[in-house]
């Protein structure tokens, strides 16, 4: 589990190709590894990934097919910039939101605007995810735990402030950048619980006509 405040900026060194899945090293930067050990958790841009090897500056982890299919990871090199979240501890604080790690999608930057004491982004998150992006919701990108600001159809708006934008990978966003992003779990799970016992139906999905049968649309 992460809070999506981003401890460190770091850089892939390697990628080496095995096939199912990609050995990836990366390059801690400022990022504390007094304490990992083998088997931990570390988001990398927002990705929950379990360290094989590592040492005092670098990391490294096996990323599998699946994971590079519905992430930005497909696009990444040698020499990229991610941002690096530890898990978080029991006894530290909570700073951002509940984020598991576990992307749910890749978006596309649309815009970006300098207003001077912030950016402002606009992102464009598939169909899918439109209806779990509310305004002044959580969401994550890249990693990190954000709040939208404006909402149309599947795309969404972002204040980035200079401390964001100088202490993540944002500050490198153009129009075309795929992002990785996870909506709020406490959406998802209110999905679910909203399906009461037809929950164990398969292939269930809330509808419209389901949430006018239910009173949930008045």
């Amino acid at each position: 589990m992460f809070t999506g405040i981003i401890e460190a900026k770091g850089t892939i060194k390697s990628l080496v190709n095995h096939g199912d899945d990609i050995r990836l090293t990366v390059e801690t930067g400022k990022l504390d590894m007094s304490d990992v050990a083998l088997g931990d958790s570390i988001a990398t841009n927002g990705v929950c990934l379990t360290v094989v090897a590592f040492g005092a500056n670098y990391y490294s982890v096996d990323v599998s097919s699946e994971t590079i299919k519905h992430t930005g990871f497909a696009d990444y090199s040698n020499g990229s910039a991610v941002n690096l979240e530890k898990a978080m501890r029991a006894d530290t604080r909570f700073g951002g939101h509940i984020v598991s790690g576990h992307v749910d999608g890749v978006g596309k930057v649309l815009s970006v605007t300098d207003h001077q004491r912030y950016v402002e982004i606009w992102v464009r998150a598939p169909d899918e995810l439109a209806k779990y992006i509310a305004h002044k919701g959580s969401i994550t990108v890249d990693g990190v735990s954000l709040t939208v600001n404006e909402v149309k159809g599947a795309s969404f708006m972002l204040w980035l402030i200079p401390h964001t934008l100088q202490e993540t990978v944002m500050g490198t966003y153009a129009i075309g950048t795929k992002v990785n992003l996870e909506v709020d779990v406490i959406a998802r799970y209110l999905e679910r619980l909203m399906l009461g016992d037809k929950a164990a139906q398969e292939d269930q999905d809330i509808s419209m006509s389901f949430l006018a049968e239910h009173g949930y649309l008045k």
